[in-house]
């Protein structure tokens, strides 16, 4: 046994649930080991405002007392479940006012930039391990990639269209099964459409920052220095990215003029990753011929965008990751995680501090 590893067995390890999490899950956390005192006050946790939030309602606000007893708890852990509301100065005042902190298990999909905002400098994120929970999202991202490229290939607006009007026309509709199928980022999220996408009977490329290793289900796996020359062959185009100084903006009208007429373009990264109002111009010139967007560079997305309003654009309030059995999966990688630490072995879903793209 490692003498982290006795020292691990001789004491109690505080762990703080910072997230809304359902009863059920905090029983399978606190049964994971006898070492563990796992700190659960659901009162002091914004309420969520639906099934598998973790951000809490807009306004929310502890009385003091409860604000106290709020930062106490989490002061007093070791590890603790979720980004307090989310947000980089709750991260970056949890690291910095507890020293005895050690690991933080984000909820959130993204949490590379959530850290990055932060400002944690080299010497506490040596100090505190973090965690993100992509994997969780994983399954939702990849299904909704795909019903975005299923809604176009089988002509979802005109279908909805001609039931409303009881008109009735037969008139062929596309295939998945054969045409190209580009991901530009290769996360869980990207290596799952990746799987769909070749269980669809699809041709998959996939571009990377460096194009280098292998990938399953990926034919083509393609360094971002040729992103450029691989839009005009492919049919469908699934964004995965998160965004960093590399990836802002990174698809803009030169990426625009370069897609096929009959492309499809799904985002189901970071918003900021497309430049709108290139997107809106190429939509309005039928290239590409149609979007599915689940985040957006300003969110809400503006009442006044054009977005809203265009028949070859399909939008979701960054939704898409958002499921019902969300919190059975993160406490699966939660618990799974936590038998790791106690081991003394490495934790996995390290959030890492290099650009993913």
């Amino acid at each position: 046994m490692t003498t982290n590893q006795e020292a691990l067995s001789e004491r109690r390890i505080v762990v703080a649930v910072a997230a809304a999490i359902e009863p059920q899950w905090v029983a399978a956390i606190k049964g994971v080991d006898d070492r563990l005192d796992v700190r659960h006050e659901p009162q002091l946790v914004p309420p969520p405002r639906f099934l598998g939030d973790h951000r809490g309602s807009d306004g929310f606000q502890r009385p003091q007392d409860q604000e106290v007893r709020w930062w106490r708890m989490l002061a007093e852990a070791e590890v603790v479940l979720g980004v307090p509301g989310d947000t980089t100065q709750c991260l970056a005042d949890l690291v910095r006012t507890n020293t005895g902190l050690r690991w933080v298990q984000a909820t959130a999909g993204g949490a590379a930039g959530l850290v990055r905002a932060a400002g944690l400098t080299a010497a506490e994120l040596d100090r505190v391990q973090i965690t993100g929970a992509d994997v969780v999202h994983t399954g939702p991202l990849a299904e909704f990639a795909m019903f975005g490229l299923l809604a176009f290939a089988k002509q979802l607006p005109r279908l909805l269209s001609d039931s409303r009007w009881r008109h009735w026309e037969q008139y062929p509709m596309t295939e998945l099964a054969g045409p190209t199928l580009l991901i530009v980022g290769l996360g869980p999220a990207g290596a799952e459409v990746a799987r769909l996408g070749k269980a669809f009977g699809m041709h998959v490329l996939a571009v990377t920052r460096t194009g280098n290793g292998r990938a399953p289900d990926v034919d083509q796996l393609r360094p971002a220095r040729v992103l450029g020359d691989l839009l005009p062959v492919s049919h469908s185009v699934v964004l995965a990215l998160t965004l960093t100084g590399k990836t802002k903006g990174l698809i803009g009208t030169e990426a625009f003029s370069r897609m096929r007429a009959d492309a499809v373009l799904v985002n189901i990264g970071h918003g900021g990753v497309i430049d709108e109002k290139a997107l809106i111009k190429g939509l309005e010139h039928g290239q590409p011929a149609a979007a599915v967007l689940d985040a957006f560079a300003a969110e809400p997305l503006p009442p006044e965008s054009a977005l809203w309003s265009m028949p070859n654009v399909l939008l979701s309030p960054h939704t898409a990751a958002v499921s019902g059995r969300g919190n059975e999966r993160l406490t699966a990688v939660f618990t799974a995680n936590l038998r790791r630490y106690l081991d003394g072995d490495q934790l996995s879903g390290p959030v890492r501090s290099a650009p993913l793209f």
